[in-house]
């Protein structure tokens, strides 16, 4: 599946046609239709996939909102036009940044006494607050896993020797956990792609999880039962991101905070904040 999105380095940074009709593609719109959201000539457009014309800067940002590109891909449809990126891809460290990272310190504390974290576009846990090391450290000490796998939300989830082990209801939730991605590999995501053919070499995976599944018969909600010896832990999250960022890093964070799933979860994460 993700070897019909992936497209090579060469094409993103170099070819401004391939990547323009990469995307097309990807967004299941003809010339004609494209040419109509972009309000642009579609001969224009033609000459412009097969490189008979050069865009102009203004033109690469007409495209780029007409097909709905995120701020990263963005970036990427500029530079193959050989323009400087629009979008800052600073992260978190950047200084005129740091209010960002406060406000999600903010957002993290008052999760308490329940754990929250912050996630990247390629689902690695940038930020934690001090319930997340309190409830999950009873999990972590059991890990065997690289260390970089080890701090990767979706890796621990389905690595055999991470998180897995101790997930009661792992069929079901690891379930849902590779529809997300799939929804992030179609909307055109090249570290998605990426991620998903990482995730599904590892043993015991369904074969049908390779396709996605209607998500008319998910459930609105995602429960993580967890048991090791006799803790016994069920958490369902949410996902928050940012509104309007124009950072591209700073759009593909994910906030995800854990809430308890039963009254015993809560007793026990108000217990190991005293």
């Amino acid at each position: 599946m993700s070897s019909q999105i992936l497209i090579s380095d060469s094409v993103a940074v170099g070819h401004f046609s391939s990547l323009l009709k990469h995307w097309r593609n990807v967004r299941r719109l003809t010339q004609i239709e494209l040419a109509g959201e972009a309000n642009v000539s579609a001969r224009h457009l033609c000459f412009l996939e097969t490189g008979r014309a050069q865009p102009s800067r203004e033109m690469v940002q007409l495209l780029g909102n007409a097909l709905d590109l995120p701020l990263d891909e963005r970036n990427a449809l500029h530079a193959a036009a050989g323009f400087m990126p629009p979008y800052g891809d600073r992260g978190l460290a950047a200084d005129n940044l740091q209010h960002v990272r406060r406000a999600l310190d903010f957002i993290l504390r008052q999760q308490e006494p329940y754990p929250g974290i912050v996630i990247d576009g390629r689902w690695d846990v940038r930020i934690r607050n001090k319930a997340s090391g309190r409830v999950f450290k009873h999990f972590w000490d059991a890990y065997e896993m690289e260390s970089g796998l080890a701090n990767n939300a979706m890796h621990v989830v389905f690595h055999p020797k991470g998180l897995r082990q101790f997930i009661v209801n792992w069929d079901e939730f690891a379930g849902q956990m590779i529809q997300i991605l799939h929804r992030e590999v179609a909307q055109g995501s090249r570290i998605a792609a990426q991620l998903f053919d990482e995730i599904m070499a590892y043993p015991g995976l369904p074969s049908e999880w390779r396709l996605p599944r209607n998500p008319a018969g998910s459930s609105p909600v995602m429960t993580m039962q967890l048991r090791k010896g006799d803790l016994r832990l069920a958490f369902f999250s949410t996902f928050t991101t940012l509104a309007m960022p124009t950072d591209a890093a700073l759009q593909q964070l994910k906030i995800e905070c854990f809430y308890p799933a039963d009254g015993a979860t809560a007793e026990k994460s108000r217990e190991l904040a005293l």
